[in-house]
C-alpha cells in the first residue's frame, strides 16, 4: 500500500470533518452527539496548530483516509509532558493497517518533543481499538464506570498509557 503519512493542512478539513462526523453519528468512539462544522473544524485545526499539537493525515492515492492527533493530557502545567491522542479513519480503512502508521508517527513526534507518556481514553466496548493500543505496548491503568452516555445508554470509559522512552 502507497501509504503517506504527513501533516495535515487546510485542504483536508473537509476530508476529516467528513471522518470525525461519521465517527459522532454511528460511534461511540467520540463521546459528542452533534455533527461538527466546517468553522468548527477549522478552529480546532488552528488552535491545534498554535498550541504546536501535531495533526497528521494518511494519504492513500491522493485520499484522507484518516487522520490523528494529540493534545495536552489536562489543562493544569503539571500535566505538560502527558498527552492524549486520537486517531480516526474512514470505513474501509480500518484494519489495513493505517491506524498503525498513523499512531507509530504521533508516537515518534511526541518521543522527538520530550513527552513522556501517552494516554488514549477508548470506549469500554470497542475490544479492537483496546487490542490495537495493547499490540503498541499501551496498557490499561483505568476503567470508569458509566461516564458517558450517546445512543441512550451509560457508557464505560478505558484508560490506557504508553510511557514513552527512547529505544
Amino acid at each position: 500500500m502507497d501509504l503517506i503519512i504527513r501533516n495535515a493542512a487546510p485542504k483536508d478539513l473537509p476530508a476529516i470533518l467528513e471522518i470525525v462526523n461519521q465517527a459522532i453519528l454511528e460511534t461511540t468512539a467520540i463521546y459528542d452527539y452533534e455533527i461538527r462544522t466546517l468553522e468548527e473544524q477549522t478552529a480546532w485545526f488552528n488552535k491545534m496548530i498554535e498550541d504546536g499539537m501535531p495533526v497528521i493525515v494518511a494519504e492513500f492515492e491522493k485520499e484522507v483516509i484518516g487522520y490523528g492527533s494529540y493534545n495536552i493530557f489536562r489543562p493544569k502545567i503539571g500535566y505538560k509532558f502527558s498527552v492524549e491522542h486520537s486517531i480516526y479513519l474512514n470505513d474501509k480503512s480500518r484494519g489495513i493497517g493505517v491506524g498503525g502508521r498513523l499512531l507509530g508517527s504521533l508516537i515518534q513526534r511526541a518521543k522527538e518533543s520530550g513527552l513522556h507518556t501517552m494516554i488514549a481514553g477508548i470506549d469500554a466496548t470497542n475490544r479492537g481499538s483496546i487490542k490495537f493500543h495493547e499490540k503498541y505496548g499501551f496498557v490499561e491503568k483505568g476503567y470508569l464506570r458509566e461516564v458517558g452516555y450517546k445512543f441512550d445508554q451509560w457508557l464505560d470509559l478505558v484508560f490506557m498509557q504508553l510511557i514513552l522512552k527512547e529505544d
